[in-house]
């Protein structure tokens, strides 16, 4: 009984998907006189909640057009619309593999590009502090956790690195603002008096570089699974480059690090607990369509609005 049961549920689905849909799609059609793809770019606004629709279309336009038999004279938009979708699913595409390139070279002492990056920043976090050797323990200083920072970059490789110096770059005064609070939380701008009333006394630091790093792994994997692809469709109005990887990556570090307050961890050894629960705190915005990761802080260049 339960295989016959099993057989009846196939043959169903079978008979829904091959002729009960197309004759749905049929009928739509005729009523409203566009097809699926008319209909999708017609009645969505620009953004993630359009092109997320019609992710699996990858023929051209004018095949599309064609194979729909579509008047392109008479449908001017559905064009239009559909190469902007279709520019932002191949710029995602590209940007994927952009990031993948850099996670996978490893830093290396001896190129001279990756010493320079190194140095720049250190020169953007400590200003005023001159960088006694390219080993030192100073380099514990920006949360690094020996003398050597290349040790720390096997994770991401060099993608961890070209995040942090964004960071420290494109919006320097939150950069250290983080970096202060991180080795001295309970002397951040807010009051002794705020702290015990929020009961943030308690809250602890971490090592800077150590949690950009992990972050950089965070937004890496939202990047690779498609999660980011609401957030990047709806800010990114043609393709998604790498400077919006890392301006995300800065929208990142900053709520992290107010996510990391909040939660108020006993010791450090909590840190992986609290990762996850901000994970899945980024991924509950990412199911809404309409969501733009939007930062809290100014950077000269970061426009990320929320639709």
């Amino acid at each position: 009984m339960k295989h016959f049961l099993r057989v009846l549920a196939q043959l169903l689905v079978f008979l829904y998907c091959k002729c009960l849909w197309r004759g749905l799609k049929f009928v739509i059609r005729k009523l409203t006189g566009r097809c699926e793809l008319q209909r999708i770019c017609y009645n969505n606004k620009p953004g993630a909640r359009r092109t997320l629709k019609i992710d699996s279309v990858e023929k051209t336009i004018d095949d599309i057009m064609s194979l729909k038999k579509i008047n392109p004279d008479t449908n001017p938009q559905l064009g239009i619309s559909l190469q902007a979708c279709l520019l932002q699913i191949v710029g995602y595409r590209n940007l994927v593999v952009e990031v993948e390139k850099l996670r996978r070279e490893p830093y290396a002492c001896e190129n001279p590009a990756h010493e320079e990056m190194l140095m720049k920043l250190w020169k953007e976090l400590r200003p005023d502090s001159p960088l006694s050797g390219r080993i030192s323990k100073q380099w514990c200083e920006i949360g690094f956790q020996g003398n050597d920072p290349k040790t720390d970059f096997r994770g991401m490789g060099l993608l961890g690195l070209h995040n942090l110096l964004y960071f420290a770059e494109h919006d320097k005064a939150t950069a250290l603002q983080v970096l202060h609070d991180s080795l001295q939380p309970k002397h951040s701008k807010m009051s002794k008096a705020d702290w015990d009333k929020k009961k943030f006394d308690k809250a602890i630091g971490y090592s800077f570089a150590i949690v950009g790093i992990n972050i950089t792994d965070l937004a890496y994997s939202l990047l690779v699974s498609g999660a980011l692809k609401t957030h990047l469709y709806n800010v990114a109005p043609e393709m998604p480059s790498l400077v919006h990887f890392q301006q995300t990556f800065c929208y990142l570090m900053q709520e992290f690090h107010r996510f990391w307050i909040e939660e108020d961890p006993r010791d450090i050894m909590e840190f992986n607990c609290v990762r996850t629960k901000f994970h899945k705190h980024v991924l509950k915005q990412l199911k809404n369509p309409d969501m733009a990761l939007c930062p809290h802080f100014t950077a000269s260049d970061l426009h990320l609005v929320n639709l």
